[in-house]
């Protein structure tokens, strides 16, 4: 498994990776990703990438029906990997949704799926009187989910009104403590000092606009409107606004560029919860980036490899 940041160069690594590992494949634990068409926003791997190593669960969803779960994620995920090693191959589990990692590290609980006419109902409300009542029902899970995100929030009074507990109180059901690897599984982590971190963000940013990230939403949107999960894309909603002329383009820009760091700063919290796994692997990736090649990178996590039990 290896997780870091966004912008952090999992993706050159895990490539690395697989090419000196041989017979490996990579399984994409990225929320976004598995949307068809939504490619530059995304980062997906190229699809000379794609070529090079198999990749599974990209391209796997619509992105203007119905929402993609983590259930279902973690449900192909499982399989995927189970139809990997009796290949007698290696999986490497490439994250992007920490929130996915914890799923496939420690299973989940499972919770009902949506009930359309509930859906509608909550849909129906407004910004504003959706948080008052998160608030009222389950104050901490109110003060994790952020007042904007729109679709957390209702999901969260959906899971409240179909099981009668509160969503933070499932959510509690995750032990607090780090859980030990599972038995085969090695988790590398790539740590980034904040402001380097955050100057790769936004360049990143920059290359996805001038890459035509505003012609692929249009494109997107012709064929119709983005599901809730998919429009929450960072870059995607910014650039809906900015297609129907509520954002100049250099707001959506920069509006990308600060959600893209607040999405960085969110990852640093679930990260420093890895970190504390026992027997994880930590590379510095401005030193592996800036004094090493991605060879020697990848050697170097190698070897730690090999030199583990």
């Amino acid at each position: 498994m290896l997780v870091g940041p966004t912008a952090g160069g999992k993706t050159a690594l895990s490539l690395e990776l697989a090419m000196r590992l041989g017979n490996t494949e990579i399984v994409s634990a990225d929320s976004m990703q598995v949307y068809r068409g939504m490619d530059i926003g995304t980062a997906k791997p190229s699809l000379m990438e794609r070529e090079s190593v198999p990749h599974h669960l990209i391209d796997c969803a619509d992105p203007h029906a119905g929402d993609f779960t983590m259930a279902e994620w973690l449900r192909r995920a499982r399989t995927v990997i189970e139809q990997i090693h009796a290949r007698d191959h290696v999986a490497i589990v490439v994250g992007g949704t920490n929130l996915y990692v914890r799923a496939l590290l420690e299973g989940v609980v499972d919770a009902p799926q949506s009930d359309p006419a509930l859906r509608a109902e909550l849909d129906a409300l407004s910004e504003e009187h959706a948080r008052v009542e998160l608030e009222r029902i389950d104050p901490a899970s109110a003060a994790r989910i952020h007042r904007h995100d729109r679709r957390r929030t209702l999901r969260a009074l959906e899971l409240h009104r179909l099981t009668g507990t509160k969503p933070s109180e499932l959510r509690d059901q995750w032990s607090d403590a780090p859980q030990p690897l599972p038995r085969g599984v090695s988790l590398v982590g790539l740590e980034w000092d904040v402001a380097v971190i955050n100057g790769l963000i936004n360049e990143r940013v920059r290359r996805m606009f001038a890459a035509g990230l505003v012609d692929e939403v249009r494109s997107l949107l012709e064929r119709g409107p983005l599901t809730r999960q998919a429009i929450e894309a960072v870059g995607y909603r910014e650039v809906v606004e900015h297609l129907a002329g509520r954002m100049t383009l250099e707001e959506a820009i920069e509006q990308t560029k600060i959600r893209s760091r607040r999405l960085g700063k969110q990852q640093r919290t679930w990260l420093r919860r890895f970190r504390l796994i026992p027997g994880t692997v930590w590379l510095n990736g401005a030193s592996g980036a800036k004094l090493l090649s991605e060879q020697l990178l990848a050697q170097r996590v190698i070897g730690r490899f090999k030199d583990s039990p």
